[in-house]
C-alpha cells in the first residue's frame, strides 16, 4: 500500500501517529509499534491499513533518526530499579537507569535524561542523567521543565554574547548618518504597566492636501518600530541564535527573549528621551479610514514619553483629569490618535474584519511564582487604538512588499476548509437561526453572525464554534490574504524585537529602498529546511526554486516555532492552575460549560477562569449521546442536554499535576438557582415557576424506583432544554483524554 517518511508523534495513551513530510494525513501507529520509537523519532513507515473511517494505519519499518535532545523527568526507585519517567506523556515509556549513571540526583527530583541504549519491541530504554534540576516544588521549576521539554533555546551561544558584548552601549553619531531625524516629533510608547521592551512609537496630527477632486483631509500616521535589522546582521552569531528562537517565549514573571538583553531591552528598546534607530510608517488615513498613501524610511527617533494603556485611556476619558493635567503637552497628540483610531475602526468594520469578545486572563503570581489570583484583562481604547495603528502599518508593509513582487514572509490566515465549513453550516442549520454561510465565505459573513448573535444566551456556543472553524494563522511566502482581518494582504512589521519573521521584512523593505533585493540567508534555514518544505516549493513563482525553498522552510520553522512557544506557555499556565486548584479540593464554584465531547464537559469558572473536565462518568446515572452537529450532550431518557455556554455548578474532583489536568464533578444546584440548558443563564427560582433541575431529578429517580418494583419500563420523557445531573453515555469511555486545545490563529 506504500511507503512513507516522518516524524512520530505520540499520544498520552500509548499510540502514536506518524507526521508525513509529503504533508498527506498522518498515519496511525498502534502502542505494540510505537514500543520500538519514542516521541519526536523519525521513522520510515509501510502503510497497512485503512480504518473504517479511511484513516490510514502503518507498521515501522526503519528508525530513519532518533531524537537526541534530553528528557525531562522524576527520578523514581521502584523496587530497587531506578527509572525516570518522561514529564512529557508522549513519550510512552518509562527510561531505565542504571546505579552509576544517576548522578547526584535523589529519588522525585526534576532530571534531564541522555539516552544510551534506545528501546526496542522488547526491551526499554536505557539512559544517563545529564542534569539536575531540582526538587518539583522549587519556584520557576515549571519553567525551567516547559523550557526543555519543548525544547526552547533558553541559553544565548558564547559567539552571540560575545558579539553583543562588543555591541555600544547608546546611538553612536554614525548610526544615525543617512536617517530622518524625527527627535524632534512626540512620539511615545504605548505599552502595558509591566512591559520591559518597547519596540513600537506612535504619532499622529491632523493632515489636509490638495484641492478639488484632489483634496484629501484626515491625518498624517507615524509608526516608528525599533531597527533590529541595524544590529542584527545576517549570518552573524546573533542572528543565528534569534532564527532558531524565531520568537520570544512568555511565561508568567519570566521571558525568553529572541535577543539578549542588551538588544531588546536597551538599544533597541525605544525608551523614553533616548535617541533610538527605527524604520518608520510614515501613513495618510482619511477621513474615511482608508490609507491615502504611505512611505517607509530609516529614522532617528527620541520618544517623549513612557505611557501605559490604562493612562492613555484616562486622559481620553477625561481631559481635565489628573493624568491629562500631568501629560498636557501629549493631550492634543493623543486625542488625534484617538480620532484616528475611530476613523480606522469604522473602515475595519466596512471591511468586514472578524472581531469577537473574548475573555482574555492574566496570571498574578506570588513571590514565590505561585499564582495569587487570575484576573479578566480589560481592553479599553488605548489598546485598540495601538492594535489599529500597528494593523495599519502592516498591512502597509504587506502592500509595498507585494507591489514589488519580491519574495517575503506574509502572515496568511486561509478560510475554513471544506469539512470546516459543512460543519459549521450544518450547526447553524440545526440552531434554526435563518443565519448561514454561503460556500465561499467571507469575513463578513462571519462578523454578521457574531453581531447578529451577540445577545442571545447561546452566543458563546455560536462564536466558539465560528472561531474553530477557522484555520491556524501561519508565515509563508505565499500570499494568500488575511481572512479573519479581511485584509487582500498581510504581514508582520512591529514587533521584531520578539519576532523573526518582522525582522525578515524590515530587511526586505530596506533592500528595496536600496534598489536591491534581499537575499535569504541560506544558513538561516538550513538547520529546518525538510524534504517536504523543499518539494512544496516546487512550483514557487519567478524568483528560483531553490531561494523559494529557503523561504518556505523559513516561514514554516516560524510557525512551527510559535506554535511551540504557544504550547510551553500554555503547559506552564496548566501546572500553575493545577498547583492553585490543588488547594481547593473538595470546594463548589459555579461555571460555564466551554465545550461538549464524547467524553464529557469542560467547564470553566466564573470567579478563578479556570477550566476542568466533568468526565461523563461523573454526570449520573443516565446515558448520554455527543450531539456532533450542536456540539452537546444530550441525556436520552430525559432529553436534558448540556452544549457550550450552560451554566453549571461544580466541585473540584481531582487535580493531576503531572498531567496538568483538572477534574469536576457536577453538584446538585442549590436551592434558589435552577440549571438551564442550551447556554441559557442561571435564574433564581420563583414561587410558582417550573421546578428547579435538582426537582426535576428527584421526581424522575422517585418514577424510576417506582418502575423498577412494578416490573415495568419507565414512562418518562423528562423536560428537553433544561440541564440537570445526568450520566454515562454508551458512547463515552472511561480513557478517553481531552482534546488538546487549539492555538491562538
Amino acid at each position: 500500500m506504500g511507503e512513507a517518511e516522518g516524524v512520530v508523534f505520540g499520544h498520552r495513551d500509548g499510540h502514536g501517529f506518524v507526521k508525513r513530510d509529503d504533508g498527506e494525513p498522518d498515519v496511525y501507529i498502534s502502542q505494540q509499534e510505537m514500543r520500538s520509537v519514542l516521541h519526536r523519532d523519525r521513522v520510515k513507515v509501510r502503510l497497512v491499513r485503512f480504518d473504517r473511517k479511511g484513516r490510514p494505519e502503518g507498521r515501522i519499518l526503519e528508525i530513519v533518526e532518533r531524537r537526541k535532545a534530553p528528557i525531562i523527568g522524576r527520578l523514581l526507585n521502584e523496587g530497587g530499579a531506578w527509572l525516570v519517567a518522561p514529564e512529557d506523556r508522549r513519550y510512552g515509556q518509562d527510561i531505565l537507569i542504571p546505579k552509576n549513571a544517576t548522578a547526584s540526583a535523589v529519588a522525585g527530583q526534576v532530571v534531564a535524561v541522555e539516552l544510551t541504549e534506545p528501546p526496542s519491541m522488547y526491551s526499554q530504554p536505557v539512559g544517563r542523567i545529564t542534569e539536575v534540576l531540582g526538587e518539583i516544588d522549587d519556584p520557576g521549576m515549571e519553567i525551567e521543565i516547559a523550557v526543555r521539554k519543548y525544547e526552547v533555546p533558553y541559553r544565548f551561544s558564547a559567539e552571540t554574547l560575545a558579539q553583543t558584548a562588543k555591541l555600544p552601549d547608546h546611538v553612536r553619531a554614525v548610526d544615525m548618518k543617512g536617517r530622518i531625524n524625527l527627535t524632534d516629533v512626540p512620539l511615545v510608547t504605548i505599552d502595558g504597566e509591566d512591559a520591559r521592551d518597547f519596540d513600537d512609537a506612535v504619532y499622529c496630527e491632523p493632515h489636509k492636501s490638495g484641492r478639488g477632486k484632489n483634496a484629501f483631509s484626515g491625518w498624517r500616521l507615524i509608526v516608528a518600530i525599533a531597527d533590529v535589522s541595524h544590529y542584527v546582521k545576517p549570518g552573524e552569531a546573533l542572528d543565528n541564535d534569534a532564527y532558531e528562537r524565531a520568537t520570544s517565549v512568555y511565561f508568567p514573571r519570566r521571558v525568553i527573549p529572541m535577543l539578549p538583553e542588551k538588544l531588546s531591552n536597551g538599544l533597541c528598546s525605544l525608551n523614553p528621551e533616548e535617541n533610538r534607530l527605527s524604520m518608520v510608517c510614515d501613513m495618510l488615513i482619511g477621513e474615511d479610514g482608508e490609507q491615502g498613501a504611505y512611505q517607509f524610511y530609516p529614522a532617528v527617533i527620541n520618544s517623549h514619553a513612557r505611557l501605559t494603556y490604562t493612562e492613555v485611556a484616562a486622559v481620553l476619558g477625561n481631559t481635565r483629569g489628573p493624568e491629562a493635567a500631568e501629560r498636557a503637552e501629549l493631550v492634543p497628540h493623543l486625542l488625534n490618535l484617538h480620532d484616528v483610531y475611530r476613523a480606522l475602526l469604522k473602515a475595519r468594520t466596512r471591511r468586514g474584519a472578524i472581531d469577537f469578545e473574548t475573555t482574555e486572563t492574566q496570571i498574578i503570581c506570588d513571590d514565590n511564582g505561585r499564582i495569587e489570583r487570575i484576573v479578566p484583562r480589560t481592553r479599553n481604547d488605548a489598546h485598540k487604538l495601538i492594535e489599529e495603528a500597528m494593523l495599519a502599518a502592516n498591512v502597509c508593509a504587506a502592500d509595498f512588499i507585494a507591489l514589488h513582487e519580491h519574495p517575503a514572509l506574509f502572515r496568511v490566515h486561509e478560510g475554513p476548509t471544506p469539512e470546516k465549513k459543512i460543519t459549521l453550516q450544518n450547526y447553524l442549520k440545526a440552531l434554526g437561526l435563518g443565519l448561514s454561510i454561503s460556500d465561499d465565505p467571507k469575513p463578513a459573513e462571519y462578523q454578521a453572525l457574531a453581531q447578529a448573535t451577540k445577545d442571545r444566551v447561546d452566543a458563546q456556543q455560536i462564536h466558539s464554534m465560528l472561531l474553530r472553524s477557522m484555520q491556524q494563522a501561519i508565515y509563508t511566502p505565499k500570499n494568500s490574504g488575511h481572512f479573519g482581518l479581511a485584509y487582500e494582504a498581510y504581514a508582520h512589521f512591529t514587533s521584531p524585537i520578539r519576532r523573526y519573521p518582522d525582522l525578515l521584512v524590515h530587511r526586505v523593505i530596506k533592500a528595496l529602498l536600496q534598489g536591491r533585493r534581499y537575499h535569504l540567508h541560506a544558513p538561516e534555514v538550513e538547520t529546518s529546511a525538510s524534504a517536504g518544505a523543499r518539494k512544496s516549493s516546487r512550483a514557487a513563482g519567478k524568483t528560483g526554486e531553490s531561494e523559494m525553498a529557503h523561504w518556505v522552510s523559513a516561514g514554516e520553522h516560524c510557525s512551527a516555532n510559535e506554535r511551540r512557544a504557544d504550547e510551553a506557555s500554555r503547559d506552564v499556565e496548566a501546572w500553575l492552575k493545577c498547583r492553585f486548584m490543588r488547594e481547593r479540593l473538595g470546594e463548589e464554584f459555579s461555571g460555564t460549560v466551554s465545550a461538549a465531547t464524547t467524553f464529557g464537559l469542560f467547564v470553566t469558572l466564573d470567579t478563578l477562569y479556570v477550566e476542568g473536565l466533568v468526565h461523563i462518568t461523573e454526570l449520573g446515572g443516565e446515558y448520554f449521546k455527543f450531539d456532533e452537529v450542536r456540539q452537546e450532550l444530550r441525556g436520552e431518557r430525559t432529553g436534558i442536554r448540556y452544549a457550550i455556554g450552560a451554566r453549571v455548578r461544580v466541585q473540584v474532583s481531582r487535580v493531576d499535576l503531572d498531567g496538568r489536568k483538572i477534574d469536576f464533578r457536577i453538584v446538585r444546584e442549590a436551592e434558589g438557582e435552577r440549571l438551564l440548558g442550551r447556554g441559557r443563564k442561571t435564574e433564581p427560582a420563583q414561587r410558582g415557576s417550573a421546578p428547579t433541575a435538582a426537582e426535576q431529578l428527584a421526581s424522575v429517580e422517585a418514577q424510576d424506583r417506582q418502575v423498577k418494583r412494578a416490573g415495568r419500563k419507565p414512562k418518562t420523557g423528562g423536560a428537553p432544554g433544561v440541564a440537570h445531573r445526568p450520566a454515562i453515555t454508551k458512547t463515552a469511555s472511561r480513557g478517553a483524554k481531552p482534546a488538546s486545545k487549539r492555538s491562538k490563529r
